[in-house]
C-alpha cells in the first residue's frame, strides 16, 4: 500500500462501530479524518452526531441532508420499476447506500481528501455497494475498510476500545440487534434475530404497531399517481418527502409492511432480515393496481420478467452501472401511462385494493362484459384456440405414433 493518507472522510452514525472507527483511524493512520453524515430522515439520531464526533476528534463535520434527494431521485425511480428482492424485501438499505456513497465523495472532493471510509463489515452487503459507488464516481480515492484491516473483531472488543479513549457510546441490552432507518424503512438484524426459528420480539419495532393491535376498523386512502410517481394523498398534492411521511403514518398505524425474511447477501450466505416498510407498501400495492390497468399485456409481462434483474441490480450495489441506468430507462419508458388513482385500504397489516381509475385505462367495459356485447365476437376464439393448440396437437399425434 502507498503512503498514508492524510485526510479520510468518514461514514459516520455516531453508533459503535464508526465511533471506534473514527479514533481508530487517526492512531492507525496519523491522518486528519471529517465525519460525515448522511440525513436520510432517521430524525432524533443525527441530534447528538456533531458534538459526538468532534469529541472523539474529527477535524469537521459534515451533516448533509439528502432527504429530497432520496425519496425523489432514488426511492421514487426504484418504486417505479416495482423492485422487490426475493419475493419481499423493497430494499430500503440497498437504495440509501449509493446516494450516501455518493455524498461522501462530493464530500471527500470539496476537502481535498485522499480517502474514503466506510464501517460496514467483511461479511455485509454494504461494504459492495459503497465500494462500487466509489470506484464509478471517484476511483482515485483510497477507501479504507477497517472491519477488514484490524483485530478488532468482537463487540466486547469494541466496547473496550471505547472505554479506553472515553468515546460515550450507549449500549443497551434490551436492543440485542442492529438497525438501520431512514425515510423509506427500518431494518432490523443479527443479535437474537441471527436464529430464523426465534420470532422478533414485538417491543423491536419503531415504526409500525402490531396488527393485532391495530384499529379494528379499517381505513382507506387514495394516492394519485402521475407516469408512475405518486403525487398526491387524499387530493392534496404532496411533495416526494411529505408524500412518503404522510402515508408511513397511515400505514404504521394499521400494522402496513412488516417484513421477515431469510435472503441471499451478495458475498454468499443467508441472513436473515427484518423489515418496516409501510408507506412503500402501500405506493408499490397501489401502483401494481395501476399499471394492472394502464399498460399493455405484453409490456407488462416483459417489465415484469426484468424486475428480478433489476432488483439485484439495486441489492448487489451496482446504481451507478450502465446496465441499471440503461434498464431504468425502459423502466419509465413503462410508466408513461400510469396515471390515475387508486384507492388502498388499510386494515390489521394488509393493504389492499379498493377501487382503481385512470383517464389512460386499457380497461374496456364494453370488450371485457359477461353480457351481450357489440364489439366482440365469440366466435372468433375458436379459431384462435385451434392455431395456438396445433403444436400440441402435433406432438400428441408423434407419441401416439399416429
Amino acid at each position: 500500500m502507498s503512503a498514508k493518507p492524510a485526510k479520510v472522510v468518514l461514514a459516520y452514525s455516531g453508533g459503535l462501530d464508526t465511533s471506534v472507527i473514527l479514533r481508530w483511524l487517526i492512531e492507525t493512520y496519523g491522518c486528519e479524518v471529517v465525519a460525515y453524515c448522511a440525513d436520510l430522515g432517521q430524525g432524533e439520531e443525527l441530534i447528538p452526531v456533531r458534538d459526538k464526533a468532534l469529541r472523539t476528534g474529527a477535524a469537521s463535520v459534515h451533516i448533509v441532508d439528502l432527504r429530497e434527494e432520496f425519496v425523489r431521485d432514488f426511492v421514487f425511480p426504484m418504486l417505479r420499476a416495482n423492485a422487490v428482492y426475493e419475493g419481499g424485501y423493497l430494499l430500503g438499505t440497498s437504495i440509501a447506500r449509493p446516494l450516501i456513497a455518493r455524498a461522501q465523495v462530493e464530500v471527500a472532493l470539496k476537502e481535498g481528501a485522499d480517502a474514503v471510509a466506510h464501517g460496514a463489515t467483511g461479511k455485509g452487503n454494504d461494504q459492495v455497494r459503497f465500494e462500487l459507488t466509489y470506484a464509478a464516481l471517484a476511483p482515485q480515492l483510497r477507501v479504507i475498510a477497517p472491519w477488514r484491516e484490524w483485530t478488532l473483531d468482537s463487540r466486547s472488543a469494541l466496547l473496550d476500545f471505547a472505554r479506553r479513549h472515553d468515546i460515550p457510546v450507549p449500549v443497551s441490552a434490551d436492543r440485542p440487534y442492529s438497525t438501520d432507518r431512514n425515510l423509506f424503512h427500518i431494518s432490523y438484524e443479527g443479535g437474537i434475530l441471527e436464529d430464523p426459528w426465534v420470532e422478533p420480539p414485538a417491543k423491536m419495532f419503531l415504526l409500525t404497531r402490531s396488527p393485532e393491535d391495530a384499529p379494528d376498523v379499517p381505513e382507506c386512502v387514495e394516492v394519485d399517481f402521475e407516469t408512475g410517481n405518486p403525487v398526491a394523498v387524499d387530493g392534496q398534492r404532496l411533495d416526494p418527502v411529505a408524500l412518503l411521511t404522510r402515508l408511513n403514518r397511515l400505514g404504521a398505524a394499521h400494522g402496513i409492511g412488516r417484513v421477515d425474511m431469510v435472503e441471499n447477501r451478495v458475498v454468499g450466505m443467508k441472513s436473515r432480515g427484518v423489515y418496516e416498510t409501510p408507506g412503500g407498501t402501500i405506493l408499490h400495492v397501489a401502483r401494481r393496481a395501476l399499471e394492472a390497468l394502464t399498460l399493455d399485456r405484453e409490456v407488462l409481462h416483459l417489465r415484469d420478467s426484468l424486475v428480478p434483474r433489476y432488483a439485484e441490480m439495486i441489492y448487489y450495489g451496482f446504481w451507478f452501472s450502465p446496465e441499471r441506468q440503461t434498464l431504468q430507462g425502459f423502466m419509465d419508458d413503462c410508466q408513461r401511462d400510469v396515471s390515475g388513482t387508486v384507492r388502498m385500504k388499510l386494515y390489521k397489516g394488509a393493504a389492499t385494493v379498493a377501487g382503481r381509475r385512470s383517464p389512460r385505462s386499457l380497461y374496456r367495459t364494453d370488450f371485457a362484459t359477461f353480457e351481450a356485447d357489440q364489439v366482440y365476437r365469440q366466435h372468433d376464439a375458436e379459431g384462435f384456440i385451434s392455431l395456438n393448440a396445433l403444436r400440441l396437437k402435433i406432438r400428441a399425434l408423434r407419441e401416439r405414433g399416429s
